[in-house]
């Protein structure tokens, strides 16, 4: 079976009742993890993203906190999954101001790691990637926010 595109999808979507879309949605929620917390950003926290943004924090915290600072291959495999987990929450959002302050937020909490210190070129190459990716991300934001990014980036 071939999937049909976005456009495709939508004007299908137009012809379904209420009823019918959330019975699609609620199908949809029922296959996948990432489905279920998408429509759990949409339904119910896209309204508030400051709140977002601490839940995502608390969450990289907590991930953070689980990093093994002995074992050099164990943190690394870490820090990757909890790139991915930051990855994935920034996408649901899909706002670049949120995008950037997660980025960064994962930046000063790697800097903060004393595996980072000790294992430095091991872990410089996870560190470089996600600095140029805040970079990238802030160069399209507004000049204010540019200018305050920039900012802090220049810190770590």
């Amino acid at each position: 079976m071939k999937a049909a595109s976005v456009s495709e999808l939508k004007k299908e979507l137009q012809l379904l009742s209420q009823a019918e879309i959330i019975a699609v949605c609620m199908r949809l929620a029922r296959y996948k993890k990432e489905n279920k917390e998408l429509l759990t950003y949409l339904l119910q926290e896209a309204g508030d993203e400051e709140a977002y943004i601490q839940s995502i924090k608390e969450l990289l915290d907590s991930e953070f906190s689980q990093v093994n600072s002995s074992n050099a291959y164990q943190a690394k495999k870490t820090l990757r999954r909890i790139i991915r987990i930051n990855s994935r929450y920034i996408k649901y959002s899909g706002i670049k101001e949120t995008e950037a302050e997660l980025l960064l937020y994962f930046c000063e909490k790697m800097k903060n790691l004393t595996v980072y210190r000790r294992h430095r070129t091991a872990f410089a190459v996870i560190y470089d990637r996600q600095l140029a990716k805040l970079q990238k991300v802030v160069a399209t934001l507004h000049e204010d926010l540019q200018f305050d990014y920039s900012s802090e980036i220049s810190r770590l």
